[in-house]
């Protein structure tokens, strides 16, 4: 990430504007806005591989691995705005487990990035599938839009939810409403 061109482009934007980047509160707003940014976005930067650790499923563990109130943010690529909310990720486990903060740290890598809801879900079961190689996963996200509530249709108390899943739970209605029934009883 280039914090000085993130730098002179937000200067840019404050003249495009019509402020003052000059003055008192505005001086050091693009290195703010830099750093901000670099931690916002870190996600370009990470990749879930060289940051979990797969272990044997020496238990025989075959039922569903769920942990759910994952709290993320992101920012929309469409509007450059953000969106934040909860996610719930659950795996079916094969041959293979994981510590329970990877699947927090799979929907933080992909959240922080420039973003759609959809693409978050789609990226973390995906990746979940490739690296555990488990039976099955199921991603369910839900989040507030910013760009939802202060502009366009503005409706403040708003949220878009999106599940997805895969695997042996891509068809299986009885794991989904077993998946679903889970996370509803996680978060209360």
């Amino acid at each position: 990430m280039d914090a000085d061109k993130i730098k002179t482009t937000i200067h840019e934007l404050l003249i495009s504007l019509g402020e003052n980047p000059q003055r008192e509160g505005l001086v050091e707003t693009p290195k703010r806005v830099a750093k901000a940014y670099q931690k916002i976005l870190e996600g370009y930067s990470r990749n879930l591989a060289d940051e979990i650790k797969v272990f044997e499923n020496s238990a025989g563990y075959d039922d569903l691995i769920i942990s759910s109130g994952i709290e993320f943010f992101s920012i929309c690529e469409h509007h450059l705005l953000p969106f934040w909310g909860h996610a719930t990720v659950a795996y079916i486990p094969d041959k293979t487990i994981i510590g329970l903060s990877k699947l927090s740290r799979a929907v933080d890598i992909y959240a922080r990035r420039l973003q759609d809801q959809e693409r978050i879900t789609t990226q973390v079961a995906d990746e979940l599938m490739r690296l555990l190689k488990p039976k099955g996963v199921a991603v369910m996200l839900d989040a507030s839009h910013f760009c939802n509530i202060i502009r366009g249709v503005e409706k403040k108390d708003s949220s878009m939810r999106t599940l997805i899943f895969r695997g042996v739970m891509k068809d299986n209605e009885s794991l989904q409403m077993k998946f679903l029934m889970m996370a509803q009883t996680a978060t209360k």
